[in-house]
Parts: C-alpha cells; structure tokens; sequence
C-alpha cells in the first residue's frame, strides 16, 4: 500500500512541524483506507532527548533557547554514570528497595567493612560495601567500592552525601535488611547474603538484587557538549561544587563547575597519619600539645589545598573550617579503642575518659562548627595557615591564577561569635601574608545554617563578607527534625499528604526558602556587594536551582556528578523568568 504509506509520512511530518516535537503517533489502516487515532509528544530516554532538541535546532524548528527547556534536569544523571546492561536487567527481579540516594548501577561481592572493600578492591575485586550506615571515617573504603548500600539514613545521610559527591551508587535506608555485620552476612527478601557473594543495586530506582547484573558504562556525544553550552549561554547563575579532594575537584572541573562553594575539610583528616594526629590533638590537656599535633596535620591540610588551588586553575574556593563533633574522629569498638591507646601512649581507661566526656546527647547540635574554634582557636589559626600558604605558593608558582581565598567559619548564630573566630583568621592571614612580602586578599565570610542567623543576617553581614546557604542543617533545625532519622517516619507523611517530597531532598520553598530569601535580603541592605550561594545538597536539585536564581543568588554548589543538572537548571531558570 504505497499510497498510504504516503500519505502516513506526510501526516506525521505535518504533525511534527506542527507541534515542533518527536511525536508518539497512533493509527490503523481498514480497507486500504489510513485512520489517525492519536498523537502526543513522545517519552524519550536521556540520550535520545538530547539527540532530538539537538536535531529539531539543526532543522530550524526551535531556537537554542527553546531547546535548551525540552531536556529534564534531572534526566542528564543517566549520562553521567554506570547503567544496567537493559538485556541483563529485564531476566532479574529485584529482592528488595531502599532509597535512590546516588544514581547509577553497581554490581559487586558483598563487603561489611571499610578496611575490606580497600582490600578487596586492592586486589581487583569489585565490591559492594553494605553498612548499618556510615561515617567519615569509612570513606576509603567508600571510594574503593562500586556502590554503598545502608540499612539506615535519608537521601541526606553521610552515606547518600558522600555517594553522590563521589559519583559512586547508592541505595540507604533499607530498613528490611537484617544486618549480622559480626557474623559477614545479612538478610533481605528470605535469603542470606554472606561476604563475597554478588548483589547489584540500581541506585536511580533503590532497587537491590540479589545476583551480578551486568553494567554498561556511560558514553557522551558530542550532542552533549553542544547542548550544555547553550544551557550555559543562557543563564546567569554560577555553578560551582562541593569537593574536598584534588579528583572529585578534577572531575567537577571536568563537568563544568566555576569553583568550589563547599570544601569540607574534616573530609581531609581521615587518612592513615592525619587520624592519628588529630585523635593526638583530641585526647591533648594543654595548648602546647594541642598545638604540636596540629602542626602535624597542617603539611597535610596545605598540600591538599594547593593541589586542588592547581586543579582549579584560578578558580574560586570557598574552605569551611572544621565542622563535626569530635568524637567523629575517635573510635567506638573495643579493640580499636586499645589499639589507638597504644598509638597515643595512653591508657585505655585515659582515651575512654576523653570519648566519655565529648558523648554528647545531640551532637549535631552539639559542640561543632564555630564552636569548636571558639573553644580552641588555634585550629582556625591551623587551617588558616594551611589556606594562605597554600595560595601564596601557587599564586607565585601561577601568577595568573590571581587567588583569592575564601575562608567559611560554619554554624554561626550569633555575630559575635562569627567576629571572634574572625579575629583569630584575620591576624594568622596578615601575619602570613605580610611575612611573604606579597599581595593577596581574602575573604571571610559563614555559613547561614541557623535559623537565627538568618533572621539576623544584616549584623551578620557587618563580619561577613559572603554568605553560603547550608540548607541541610537549616532544613533540620527550621523543621526540628533529624535528617539521619527523619526516614523512619517521613513515609507516613507522604501516605497522608502532609508532605509531597523528602524536605532534605527538595527545598522547602514556604519555610526555609523564606529564612533563605529573607537572610539574602538582609544581607545585601548591610553588603550591597556580598556574594551569595548555595551548598547544601539542594544545590543540584532543578526546583531548588529555581528559587536561587529568581530571589537572585550568585551561585549553587552541589556535588560533581549534580554540575551538568544544575547548569542546565539554572539555565532553564533564566529562560523561564525571560
């Protein structure tokens, strides 16, 4: 039937010129005769949604701009990392789910420990790191593997935060797993899974299954390249990252990033030496030995941030000084506790009277942040040292580069707080720099985590010279709920409609975006020219990305594998207010 062949290609290009789209077209054809029943805008994956925005601007039927809005944010992560092999994944069935905290696909043998997945991956294992959840202290282990999979913790869990900064899949808080971490195994769906046997995980859909599923790695055209620089062309908001190691800062360099808005220096005190050297600072009695184990890991601290100032290449960094509680960096099993007694030379009753003293009954709003510089200011004389030498010596190796550190005192509430760390950075950096015989500036500015803060951000704003939003603690502490715990119960509040999203996920626009836009506000009437951004991990979500750019902040920062989303985000923010 050539003839309604015909007469079927000329229908379905009218029909595209007409809605300037792919369509999804359906039709029968009864005694010779074409019948068209309906048409819509075909669903597209991520790749083929690129390659038609793309295709429908070298037709001349939509502008840049136009296509720029026809690619989901959110679909570019399926870009940028591992995926099932589609064959492969339609013969398995998942045993069990938790939360898509990381997107991607792992497939893995099973590991419990840190140590372990190191070890194994050493040896060119691929593994599977499965905790009850995780702490800073098992990012090596993190690294190593090719997905995390945790039976506690939100979509803001250290887990989640720390999987998706890496570009690593994640699955968290599957609460059906029975965890018998001692013994290697664990329990999900009526089977056992012991230490070296294969489980995959999805983390896009949070779905777990209990064999080796195979992966296919993620390949960008040259469609991709051309369409983020459209994207970038039309927006206005930076896009910078959240990266605390020379690779994660390559890789988001690699994806785009202008900078860095959040380098979480704890992240850098977890190796081998520099543990030991701060668990020496932590157990110290007196400022001299406080000090001499400080100077241990201020070599450390240095090298690293002169290794990402030259991974920038003159790119801005914003460095936020010490943030968790202490016991972060201490040890809480038996053996362990007397090993590192022996590593210090002290008794094992001596280092358990230290970690019984900093137990604290809600840390997160405990002694951390500013506070810990309050009560010991010469861990911000440290970390400032560490940050302007680590400037004055690439700026003299690259005096093109032009640095201008950012030094980030977090979790102020109160302007004199923020003014008497200040002090303590502002004499170590003038001292440093007069003494080098050059000429830098800096800045010194906080993090608006504290719901006072924000509503006194014009005093605030007498000290600081820029704000950086942290809108995973602001989340917390404006609703008063714990974002490692919040799990367990949210799901009730979505079955009754109370909330429609994981308010860690998406930004609360009503409450917290108001303490955010209010504290821009303010700020700008006491610093017409201070710098705003964003760095809580709503920085990479396209409706947070959003609210920055219409109440008019300078940046978003979010974690490498977000840059490509929020860049298109934010470019499609533009658009829009347009």
């Amino acid at each position: 039937m050539p003839e309604v062949y015909n007469q079927f290609a000329t229908i379905a290009q009218n029909l595209e010129n007409h809605y300037k789209d792919m369509q999804d077209m359906e039709f029968t054809i009864e005694n010779g005769k074409l019948y068209m029943l309906q048409t819509r805008n075909g669903k597209r994956t991520a790749a083929a949604a690129l390659k038609i925005a793309v295709d429908l601007v070298d037709e001349g039927m939509i502008t840049e701009d136009e296509a720029v809005l026809r690619v989901e944010p959110k679909q570019l992560d399926a870009l940028l990392h591992p995926q099932f092999d589609a064959k492969a994944l339609k013969a398995a069935t998942p045993v069990g789910a938790g939360l898509a905290a990381s997107p991607g696909a792992a497939c893995g043998k099973v590991v419990f420990t840190a140590e372990d997945a190191k070890e194994w991956a050493d040896k060119g294992e691929k593994v599977v790191l499965v905790r009850l959840e995780t702490s800073p202290e098992d990012i090596e282990g993190m690294a190593a593997a090719q997905g995390i999979l945790t039976v506690r913790g939100g979509m803001t869990s250290h887990a989640a935060v720390v999987a998706r900064g890496m570009g690593t899949c994640c699955v968290s808080g599957c609460g059906e797993i029975t965890m018998h971490a001692e013994d290697k195994y664990f329990e999900l769906g009526g089977k056992q899974y012991h230490e070296g046997d294969y489980i995959s995980l999805d983390g896009s859909t949070g779905k777990i299954y209990g064999e080796a599923v195979p992966t296919v790695e993620a390949t960008i055209s040259g469609d991709f390249d051309r369409f983020m620089k459209w994207a970038d062309a039309a927006r206005t908001l930076k896009v910078r990252t959240n990266a605390d190691t020379p690779r994660d800062t390559a890789q988001a360099v690699k994806f785009g990033a202008e900078g860095i808005g959040l380098c979480r220096t704890e992240h850098m005190f977890f190796e081998g030496e520099r543990i030991k050297a701060m668990r020496e600072m932590i157990v110290a009695k007196d400022v001299e030995t406080r000090k001499k184990a400080l100077a241990k890991i201020l070599p450390y601290q240095q090298g690293d941030f002169e290794e990402m100032y030259r991974v920038l290449e003159g790119r801005p960094m914003t460095v936020r000084f010490l943030d968790p509680p202490l016991h972060e960096f201490l040890p809480t099993k038996e053996e362990d506790i007397a090993e590192i007694a022996g590593e210090l030379n002290i008794t094992v009753d001596e280092l358990k009277a230290v970690i019984a003293s900093l137990h604290e009954f809600n840390p997160m709003m405990g002694h951390r942040g500013c506070r810990l510089a309050v009560t010991y200011p010469e861990i911000a004389e440290m970390q400032t040292t560490a940050v302007i030498n680590a400037a004055i010596k690439v700026n003299k190796e690259h005096p093109e580069y032009k640095i201008v550190p950012e030094i980030m005192i977090p979790l102020v509430g109160e302007v004199k707080e923020l003014k008497y760390v200040k002090d303590f950075v502002t004499a170590t950096a003038d001292k440093l720099i007069a003494d080098a015989g050059v000429e830098m500036t800096y800045k010194v500015g906080t993090m608006i985590e504290i719901p006072r803060a924000a509503l006194t951000a014009d005093e605030v704003a007498k000290e600081a010279e820029f704000f950086s939003f942290g809108t995973n603690d602001l989340t917390q502490m404006t609703f008063g709920f714990s974002r490692d715990d919040a799990g367990k119960f949210l799901d009730a509040y979505y079955d009754a409609k109370i909330y429609e999203s994981d308010p860690f996920a998406k930004l609360d626009q009503i409450g917290v975006g108001r303490l955010v836009k209010m504290a821009a506000d303010l700020g700008r009437q006491t610093r017409p020219d201070i710098k705003l951004g964003i760095c809580g991990e709503h920085g990479g979500d396209p409706s947070s990305v959003e609210f920055c750019h219409n109440i008019g902040l300078n940046y978003v920062s979010c974690s490498p594998f977000r840059v490509p989303i929020a860049r298109l985000a934010a470019a499609q923010a533009a658009i829009k207010s347009k």
